[in-house]
């Protein structure tokens, strides 16, 4: 072997390497900065509903979510979601399909909890919405990345 063979043996991997990493990156950054959008948008839509009468009041004995509570567990869950979406880009042929089904029907399991957490109809309605508006940021978003990662990288 010569020395330039054997620099592209060595380099041939890695690079290949280095196009896998990028996409995971470039796919956990998209995610992360939806994450701080959508964790923004749900405690302002939630402060909103407080400010027209909302209480959130969740149970019997009158406990209320905080606002940072619906920061803290959107992103909490937004996160999941990107953990999701990078596993599929690894080991899925067809990572945005699979994301958006998955998705979509964990975003529907997710209605669930509100409607049978015995608070009232407005409470329930605002988290429906909250869930609601949570789904469709990150959905789409992280849809769309893996989509555009895939494309670009055809493997």
């Amino acid at each position: 072997m010569t020395s330039t063979n054997d620099t592209r043996a060595v380099a041939g991997p890695a690079s290949g390497r280095t196009g896998h990493t990028h996409r995971f990156r470039g796919l956990v950054a998209t995610g992360f900065i939806a994450t701080l959008v959508v964790m923004a948008a749900t405690t302002l839509a939630a402060a909103l509903a407080q400010a027209v009468g909302v209480g959130f009041e969740v149970s019997d004995g009158g406990e209320t979510i905080p606002l940072s509570g619906f920061a803290v567990v959107t992103g909490f869950f937004s996160v999941v979601g990107i953990v999701i979406a990078v596993a599929l880009l690894r080991w899925s042929a067809r990572p945005a399909e699979r994301f958006l089904w998955t998705a979509v029907s964990l975003t529907a399991i997710s209605l669930v909890p509100p409607l049978l957490s015995g608070a009232g109809t407005a409470t329930i309605t605002a988290l429906l919405g909250l869930h609601l508006v949570a789904a469709a940021v990150m959905i789409p978003t992280l849809t769309r990345s893996l989509r555009t990662r895939v494309a670009s990288h055809p493997d």
